[in-house]
């Protein structure tokens, strides 16, 4: 009886949290999109960090373990998502630059498994004078001042176009996240709050959102921290991170 109620005890532990309630105070909103629910982070006067590992080079691989490190910074943070693939030990197997300093090199390999090799994949970044990009990899071009970077994919919508590969709604459904850009520059992040189709999560960019490029950064361990909405997901296997701050 015992060994029941702890393994009770360990799944609910491992249940990812329903969305908290929205107070109307935060950059993250509740949107319905033909038929399911997503979570949309927008925040212009923000600025974003991608955060891969600690001092000691491990990854944080948690909200909670990033929380603890950024210690005063912690109250800080408007929002956080997961953003990028990833190898086992939680470290990226794309392109990375944090704080201006390359992490891990552009991987212009196009052939290979998992959603990172479904094609085009792409790269998001921010440059210096906090302008935000989506492109293909396969267009990066490394340059000085770009402050940050991560490479994930597939990508969603390439100019304006929803990516040839999809289905319209296919059969492979996952809680995904994935960010756009949106006709005044904004990056867009957004989470769904169920399983959807690639098909249906570019629509929602591309009709709903109107961004002309959306790359996808994960699924299935897809994951948001939003302190003003009290939210913060428990999965405990995320690799890279980007963090929005308000000072």
């Amino acid at each position: 009886m015992h060994f029941v109620w702890l393994l009770v005890l360990l799944l609910a532990a491992c249940k990812k949290p329903e969305p908290a309630p929205e107070t109307g105070e935060g950059p993250c909103r509740s949107l319905m999109f033909e038929g399911d629910r997503f979570t949309l982070c927008r925040d212009p006067l923000a600025r974003l960090e991608l955060h891969v590992a600690g001092r000691d080079g491990r990854p944080y691989r948690s909200f909670a373990a990033l929380e603890h490190v950024l210690g005063a910074r912690a109250p800080k943070v408007r929002f956080a998502m997961n953003a990028g693939m990833f190898d086992e030990d939680g470290r990226p197997i794309g392109l990375a630059i944090a704080g201006g300093q390359e992490v891990k090199a552009i991987n212009r390999r196009e052939k290979g498994g998992g959603n990172f090799h479904l094609q085009p994949n792409g790269v998001f970044l921010v440059r210096s004078d906090g302008r935000s990009e989506i492109v293909p990899s396969r267009a990066f071009e490394p340059s000085a001042d770009i402050a940050l970077a991560t490479q994930s994919g597939p990508m969603l919508v390439i100019d304006g176009a929803v990516n040839a590969r999809f289905s319209p709604d296919g059969t492979s459904r996952f809680v995904r996240n994935a960010v756009g850009i949106d006709p005044d520059g904004v990056p867009l992040f957004v989470i769904s709050d169920s399983a959807v189709s690639f098909g249906k999560f570019a629509r929602l960019f591309r009709d709903e959102l109107k961004c002309r490029n959306a790359l996808y950064l994960d699924g299935s361990v897809s994951s948001l921290w939003d302190p003003v909405n009290g939210r913060m997901d428990s999965f405990s296997g995320l690799g890279p991170m980007l963090v929005a701050f308000r000072d």
